[in-house]
């Protein structure tokens, strides 16, 4: 440990001078407070220093004490179900320890030394293992089987193992490597700015399926891929984020709360443990990790959140697990390194970000994708991130989402306007793009070999609907030949009967993939069976008459896909009967 003291304090900014040169990176303990610090920029053996607790009160001439070691998570039996702070404490511990206000300076370990878990071996005594194999399991929630893995970089022959209950620092075995013998805990320790390392990277081959149709069919996200949420105050990026935490085909949920108001975080906490998994049918927080570092918590400190999410992510993942990481959200991430950037005295670029702000983005995103795991048996995790994007005032132009669309592969452009006519998700079809079209297609094709030609579709007849309104709202609909109109009925047929989604309806909240094809196969039967009708002469207003558009609206209500068949025919039906009506057949 190398010791310093205190020159100057500039907000979290720390100016230290220690008695020898410190490395990059390492923790500090600041002040007579022993506040938590991170050394982020060096000249000689002059350090500045991040803090990530407040700095009030703390004054030049006080002591500076470096541990040598980077910020790392302990990962381990005991997180699952967890609430940390962007440094890996728990919140319910500082809780009962401080209070509801955290004190300053408070070092409470991130994973429990008391609580005893019971440990099943997976190996023998005289095996050979390397990093990544599994040695043992532990079953840490009734859901959750949690995999002890040797660490990376460590391997050898077992010379002891045992079973029975042990904390996550007491030994479950011993390994006798080149360098010596071993011990093998529980608990990992893993710097977490450094991604954990692979056997090999692997094509995506599926997607995340959210039960929420217009992502799963319109803009899908694969499943080891990323995507990002941007949207103004309003549109609805929070909610849409605990529907895809509540709905995704994940494995494991994490679920990072950075910079984001104490009310929405504290709404979070408070009702996301209740939640029914309905994978389970047991508690959702017993398949997810929280990390909640809110707007009024120390700015720094988000700016580690990240970071501590997807590692925690991608332990999961070598675990052979398939993970979600849910960040909400990036800008506020972003905003911390502008503080920082600016408090160094770095040139500012676009906005006063800093010139690396496209570096440290395209750094987070890397991070997801499907792999083999580190270990002898040929293991497959993936880790997909979702990152929400909090532009100023909705413009999409501002830097962290411009750059954030170089480096991801699906685009959920949220709308101000459809948010205020209550048009939730409120994904705008027109802005939104997907780079995974051919992943999903192979997937989706075991329901509907036509699914890509049906999507296209009634993408093409959205965009052709936006053009005919533009040319409505001069000259009035009516003034319209009826095939126009007839475009503009199927896309309100589109928007309302299949895009629009209520998060709150019993049946509604989530769409199995099935119900998803054969619905919007139903809207494209209709206009597929009207189209004709109207070329030949019947008027608009007796199509927009029928009774079946009513049932078709009504269908995303209805469980199962019985109803949707049952509709097929009457659109057939109604259709015959109107053709004969006007002698049209």
């Amino acid at each position: 440990m190398i010791r310093g003291v205190i020159e100057r304090i500039n907000g979290s900014l720390v100016i230290a001078q220690f008695e020898a040169e410190p490395k990059i990176g390492d923790l500090v303990e600041v002040g007579n407070l022993g506040l938590m610090g991170e050394i982020v920029r060096l000249s000689g053996e002059r350090a500045a220093i991040q803090c990530y607790e407040v700095t009030s009160g703390i004054k030049p001439g006080e002591p500076v004490l470096d541990t040598g070691r980077p910020l790392a998570a302990e990962l381990g039996p005991g997180l699952m179900g967890t609430i940390l702070d962007g440094v890996e404490r728990s919140e319910l511990k500082l809780w009962e320890i401080a209070g509801p206000f955290i004190t300053r300076g408070v070092r409470i370990a991130p994973l429990d030394r008391e609580k005893k878990w019971y440990f099943e071996p997976k190996v023998e005594v005289g095996a050979k293992v390397v990093g990544g194999d599994i040695i043992g399991v532990v079953q840490e929630t009734e859901y959750f089987q949690h995999r002890i893995l040797v660490p990376p970089g460590m391997e050898g022959k077992v010379t002891e193992i045992y079973e029975g209950e042990f904390t996550v620092e007491e030994p479950v075995g011993k390994l006798k490597t080149p360098e010596g013998e071993e011990e093998l805990k529980m608990m990992q320790v893993w710097p977490v700015r450094v991604p954990r390392p692979y056997k090999e990277r692997l094509p995506l081959v599926s997607p995340l399926l959210t039960g929420q149709r217009v992502i799963d069919t319109f803009f899908p996200v694969a499943k080891g891929g990323a995507a990002a949420i941007p949207g103004g105050f309003g549109t609805g990026k929070t909610v849409m984020l605990q529907q895809i935490s509540k709905w995704a085909d994940a494995d494991i949920i994490v679920l990072i709360g950075c910079g984001e108001r104490g009310n929405e975080m504290a709404d979070v906490v408070t009702h996301f443990p209740e939640l029914t998994d309905p994978r389970t049918g047991r508690k959702l927080i017993e398949r997810t990790v929280i990390v909640a570092n809110v707007s009024n918590m120390p700015i720094s400190a988000r700016e580690a959140s990240i970071y501590l999410g997807v590692t925690l992510a991608e332990y999961y993942r070598d675990q052979g697990y398939d993970v979600a990481v849910m960040a909400d959200s990036t800008s506020r991430w972003a905003e911390a390194l502008r503080d920082l950037s600016g408090r160094l005295e770095e040139i500012p670029a676009e906005r006063g970000f800093p010139a690396y702000l496209a570096d440290r983005i395209a750094g987070i995103y890397e991070r997801a994708g499907r792999v083999v795991t580190l270990g002898s048996e040929r293991r497959i995790g993936s880790v997909t991130i979702i990152g929400a994007v909090s532009p100023p005032g909705g413009d999409f132009s501002e830097p962290v989402t411009t750059h954030t669309l170089r480096f991801i592969g699906t685009f959920w452009a949220l709308d101000t306007e459809l948010a205020f006519r209550r048009h939730f998700p409120a994904i705008n079809w027109l802005r939104s793009f997907s780079r995974y079209i051919d992943v999903a297609s192979r997937w989706w094709s075991q329901y509907d070999a036509a699914w890509a030609a049906m999507r296209a579709r009634a993408l093409e007849l959205l965009e052709e609907a936006s053009e005919i309104e533009e040319t409505a709202r001069i000259i009035g609909e009516k003034a319209l030949p009826d095939e126009q109109r007839l475009i503009l009925l199927i896309a309100e047929m589109i928007r309302e009967g299949f895009l629009v989604q209520n998060a709150f309806h019993e049946v509604d909240t989530y769409c199995e993939a099935e119900k998803q094809v054969k619905l919007l196969k139903a809207i494209l039967r209709f206009y597929d069976s009207v189209e004709p009708l109207v070329r030949k002469g019947i008027p608009i207003e007796r199509v927009r008459e029928m009774r079946v558009i009513t049932e078709i609206m009504r269908l995303k209500e209805r469980r199962g896909v019985e109803a949707i068949e049952r509709v097929m025919g009457l659109i057939t039906e109604q259709a015959r009967a109107l053709a004969e009506e006007y002698g049209v057949i």
